[in-house]
């Protein structure tokens, strides 16, 4: 039988060596995005941002928000390209993460333009079983999530979401998104999710297994309930805005308090 001559083909320190990325080079904490437009978001708001890398379709760069040392990347759309951007960062050291997303919401009464702050992840997805075994429930850190969830409940008025509120519960992460059928809908809700997307269970695992707190806020796109789409909802894109300004908000709080 053939047999690598390595006990891994690749790992996430050699994904640092292919990027030049050292340690040093990040900052205290992460804002992780999916798209690339949440990113440039975000780079918009730091002072003196560096260009750490440029690598297939990921982007970081690091600067200052209100002297502390900020990094953000374009961190993965679903499970797979989300576990290479979360290997760089948890190898780099880094000291905190929160990735800001969206999801579609798993109960009747949640609106598009809620906020939800997941306290742990369903995993339907095809990455963490090579990480993990079944019995393995992806956690965010609490220190991170509370800070999330005070902000974002105090914040949501000032941020124009007057009707909307804030949710904190299980998050289902799926890698079909066109086969969220009644079937595989039910047997989550089972399980107590309330909203479900494509990244949060790779993300939060592979952050526990490195031991960096991670959390995780999501704005509400649509809902699989009851069928409604909100991608081009008003409220959906002042809620996406909304969950950045929460995170950075966030990361000045655990920075006092540090």
């Amino acid at each position: 039988m053939t047999q690598m001559q390595k006990e891994a083909h690749m790992t996430g320190q050699d994904l640092m060596g292919m990027v030049q990325l050292r340690p040093e080079d990040i900052g205290k904490y992460a804002i992780v995005p999916g798209p690339r437009e949440r990113a440039d978001a975000i780079v918009a708001k730091i002072t003196d941002p560096v260009k750490n890398f440029s690598f297939m379709e990921y982007t970081m760069h690091t600067g200052d928000y209100e002297g502390i040392r900020l990094t953000t990347i374009n961190g993965g759309r679903f499970a797979p390209d989300t576990s290479i951007t979360t290997e760089i960062l948890c190898n780099a050291k880094v000291n905190g993460l929160i990735r800001v997303g969206s999801c579609g919401a798993l109960r009747e009464d949640m609106k598009v333009g809620d906020i939800v702050v997941v306290d742990t992840a369903i995993k339907g997805d095809g990455v963490t079983k090579y990480y993990v075994d079944d019995e393995f429930v992806p956690k965010a850190d609490e220190a991170l999530s509370k800070a999330l969830t005070e902000i974002a409940q105090n914040s949501l008025q000032a941020n124009g979401l007057i009707e909307n509120k804030v949710h904190v519960g299980p998050c289902w992460t799926t890698d079909a998104i066109l086969r969220e059928t009644r079937e595989h809908v039910g047997k989550a809700v089972d399980q107590g999710a309330i909203a479900v997307d494509m990244v949060t269970s790779a993300l939060l695992t592979i952050c526990q297994l490195y031991n960096v707190p991670a959390a995780v806020i999501l704005a509400v796109s649509d809902n699989v309930i009851t069928g409604e789409m909100g991608f081009m909802n008003p409220d959906y894109y002042m809620a996406e805005t909304a969950i950045i300004n929460i995170a950075l908000d966030a990361v000045k709080q655990l920075e006092a308090a540090a």
